[in-house]
């Protein structure tokens, strides 16, 4: 039986991250120059309202923070994500002061670099710990599951904000069309490999993406072309999050959680 005093760096480690994380993300909110809805304006831009999705996943990490210090919490989070959540703190913290700040390339760098981190949590948390009660389901496999699936959609937005025309002095061109179309398109397979990760799916990760592209149709007005193809996307999205309802449904019908090799994630740890 574990003592709450095992791992205890570690544990503390986490609760001091998690602080500054939280602060960050208040602090990119409330600051004097706020970060969401005052960058580069492309044609990928999500509207403001898609980052609200922070906030959820702060809750949910709170719990995290706080079940770790319980023994069935300490399993996965101490023992099984290991130092592995203080560095995807640290990697996202930075990101979000890096995007923030208008440093597009640094920041698409750093993208990739929480999304590999999520990528590789997520992973470990759906394939080799199974959820066992509602506590492992809301602190454990909740959280992570958003995280992965919004940080993947952050690829794209900063990517574009790198790479791509400023919406505000350039009308949306073929190449651009086509690489939002390419961006919605990969979204939307995400979303459905989400579906189809395990018997159950994963509903989570599919309302993160399906959130997100329901953003961009909202904010996106000035090409009719990116408006209603990330309409379309997000609409299919939604079919993925019915599969996955149905999973839940037919699982919880049935009784007990499913064995590893029947819950073992279609996206890998990249």
């Amino acid at each position: 039986m574990a003592d709450w005093k095992d791992g205890i760096v570690l544990k503390v480690t986490n609760v001091v991250l998690y602080i500054l994380f939280l602060s960050s993300n208040i602090y990119s909110v409330a600051g004097p120059t706020p970060y969401y809805g005052y960058g580069k304006e492309t044609y990928f831009t999500p509207a403001t309202w898609a980052f609200g999705i922070w906030s959820v996943i702060h809750l949910l990490l709170l719990g995290t923070i706080i079940y770790q210090f319980f023994e069935t919490g300490h399993k996965t989070i101490v023992d099984g994500v290991n130092w592995r959540l203080p560095l995807l703190i640290v990697l996202n913290t930075i990101y979000i002061n890096v995007w923030g700040r208008g440093h597009y390339v640094i920041a698409f760098i750093f993208a990739l670099l929480v999304s590999s981190a999520a990528s590789h949590i997520y992973y470990i948390v759906k394939k080799h710990h199974i959820a066992e009660n509602v506590n492992d389901e809301l602190w454990i496999h909740l959280p992570f599951s958003l995280w992965h699936g919004f940080t993947t959609f952050l690829i794209f937005v900063t990517a574009f904000e790198a790479f791509g025309v400023n919406a505000h002095r350039h009308s949306a061109g073929v190449f651009t069309k086509v690489f939002v179309f390419l961006a919605l398109l990969f979204l939307e397979s995400t979303s459905a490999a989400y579906a189809f990760s395990s018997a159950e799916g994963d509903l989570a990760g599919s309302i993160a993406i399906a959130w997100s592209l329901f953003a961009v149709f909202d904010h996106q007005r000035s090409s009719t072309f990116v408006h209603w193809s990330a309409l379309v996307f997000a609409i299919l999205s939604t079919f993925w999050i019915a599969k996955s309802v149905y999973g839940l449904f037919t699982r919880h019908r049935a009784g007990g959680p499913l064995h590893d090799s029947e819950r073992a994630p279609l996206i890998g740890s990249s």
